[in-house]
């Protein structure tokens, strides 16, 4: 044991210790597996290593997810400044370290814990999350979302929504943010699972989420940890897709 280093310390204790490789590592493994203990099961998540808090506070984590969706885009011949896009919410229960100032009840979906606002863009890459409270209102938190994601690629101009999106927000979005805020609907007439057009690009994006452990539900404390593990998901399935190989063309 070096000189110095207090018997049973790890790099969880010493942040200073870890390199960015093994930083991103770390995190990608929290997301994936929930950060998982050894041996067989479930184990509640451990305490986050402070260095990846900031990454968390310094905007890495979102910076490194942003360069990974240009270039994805770039790699698919798309410009890399989305002209459209689809916002949605998906409520997801909380775990019990969420305060009550961060949690509220969805009377929708029946649901206490948080909700998750997004924006993707049309190949469901994530254009910008905003947590907030399950009892939040899709117009309330759309409003500010998509202020944020306007500012952040102006190129966008078309934002495809459900029936939740209506009322002033649309006069709003073109007022004051210059965006089309077009609403798709499902007919009265419809029965059973129907794919309606532009909205199964967000839902397969909630589907991606659910597939990573740690956001299954709600672990988080604050919601700014909460979002930086949606872009941290969001950059793990990325780099899948850049390291996929590409089939050659005649």
């Amino acid at each position: 044991m070096p000189r110095g280093h207090p018997r049973g310390t790890s790099d969880l204790i010493h942040p200073e210790k870890i390199t960015g490789e093994r930083c991103a590592g770390k995190l990608a493994r929290t997301v994936r597996e929930g950060a998982v203990g050894k041996g067989p099961g479930p184990r509640a998540p451990r305490r986050r290593p402070t260095s990846l808090r900031r990454w968390r506070d310094h905007s890495l984590v979102r910076e490194f997810h942003d360069r990974l969706h240009d270039r994805v885009r770039t790699t698919l011949g798309r410009d890399t400044e989305p002209s459209a896009g689809v916002i949605d919410s998906q409520s997801v229960k909380a775990d019990a370290v969420v305060g009550s100032d961060s949690r509220g009840f969805d009377g929708g979906k029946l649901i206490n814990g948080r909700k998750r606002h997004v924006v993707v863009d049309t190949l469901g890459l994530l254009l910008g999350v905003m947590v907030t409270a399950a009892d939040t209102g899709d117009r309330t938190a759309a409003q500010v979302l998509l202020a944020q994601v306007a500012d952040a690629h102006h190129r966008l101009a078309l934002v495809w929504a459900d029936g939740g999106y209506t009322g002033s927000l649309i006069e709003f979005c073109l007022t004051s943010l210059a965006l089309v805020l077009a609403i798709v609907k499902r007919s009265d007439d419809m029965r059973g699972f129907v794919v309606l057009p532009k909205r199964w690009i967000v839902e397969r994006f909630f589907a991606h989420l659910m597939r990573t452990r740690r956001l299954a539900r709600d672990f988080e404390r604050r919601t700014t940890s909460a979002e930086a593990m949606v872009y941290w998901s969001m950059t793990l399935l990325m780099t899948r897709r850049l390291a996929r190989p590409r089939a050659s063309r005649a």
